[in-house]
């Protein structure tokens, strides 16, 4: 798992401090995180090299070349499979969440939260990245 997801995990499950009955449904829940995280490292790799790809064409050839049936396909395909890995997700927070006191909850509404901003300045930062790539491509 890259260090990243690996860190939150870490830090989530240190935030909860569960107790010993608690702590059963903790590997469920860890696998569930790795399952998601791989899956998007897969899902990453696969978008960059679709870039790579279109970097080597024109693009009048990629305007020219593009098929919208097949990139709805790819979407829905792409947002079905990340559909999934949250039902997984959630179902292995399911047994957990159901045990932790109002305090525990409480920490974890906040985690998700600070994760939720956490990764959507991550992305944000990733496409201004890209585009300054992309100008820097045009000298």
């Amino acid at each position: 798992m890259n260090p990243l997801p690996a860190g939150r995990v870490v830090v989530i499950k240190a935030s909860l401090q569960l107790t010993a009955d608690q702590e059963k449904h903790w590997p469920a829940i860890e696998e569930a995180i790795r399952s998601r995280a791989k899956e998007r490292q897969t899902r990453v790799a696969n978008s960059a090299t679709r870039v790579t790809e279109q970097r080597e064409r024109s693009p009048i050839e990629i305007l020219r070349d593009r098929n919208p049936v097949e990139f709805l396909n790819r979407r829905s395909d792409a947002l079905a499979q990340r559909a999934g890995e949250l039902k997984k997700l959630a179902g292995a927070w399911q047994p957990l969440y159901q045990t932790l006191s109002a305090d525990q909850k409480r920490r974890l509404g906040f985690l998700a939260v600070y994760t939720l901003r956490e990764v959507k300045d991550a992305l944000e930062q990733r496409r201004n990245q890209a585009e300054d790539d992309e100008e820097d491509s045009d000298f």
